[in-house]
């Protein structure tokens, strides 16, 4: 198993599908950039609810970083030439509203470090 971390913009709207065994999961696509340019597709599968729940709240070209476990696998264009893709389940994902909500819930605590809590990292003339 690869645990992995990816990032990207969906392709289409996350739906949710319920199996034989009567559980609900949710399925997305997401397209990532790659080094030279062209993109990759992650088929996306979400079993927690949690994880679900937030996928759905998304559109189609939302901004989205994902974990979980990846799997490799190839597909052939209209060419026959192989293409990579990536099967992941995911565990975990960001969202430019979760990082919103963080940074809201950070500021509200206005925690404020002493003096002494700056020696500790090395930093005896930081203004904290």
């Amino acid at each position: 198993m690869i645990d992995g971390l990816i990032g990207g913009k969906l392709h289409g709207k996350p739906a949710q599908r319920v199996g034989q065994s009567g559980k609900a999961f949710v399925t997305a696509k997401v397209r990532t950039p790659t080094a030279n340019g062209e993109s990759l597709f992650v088929n996306v599968i979400a079993f927690s609810d949690s994880v679900g729940a937030s996928l759905l709240a998304l559109d189609d070209g939302d901004s989205v970083s994902i974990s979980g476990a990846l799997t490799p696998k190839a597909w052939a264009d209209r060419n026959g030439e192989a293409k990579p893709s990536l099967d992941m389940v995911a565990h975990a994902l960001l969202t430019t509203y979760h990082v919103t909500r963080k940074r809201q819930a950070v500021s509200s605590k206005q925690v404020r470090a002493t003096p002494d809590d700056a020696m500790d990292f090395g930093f005896p003339d930081s203004p904290l």
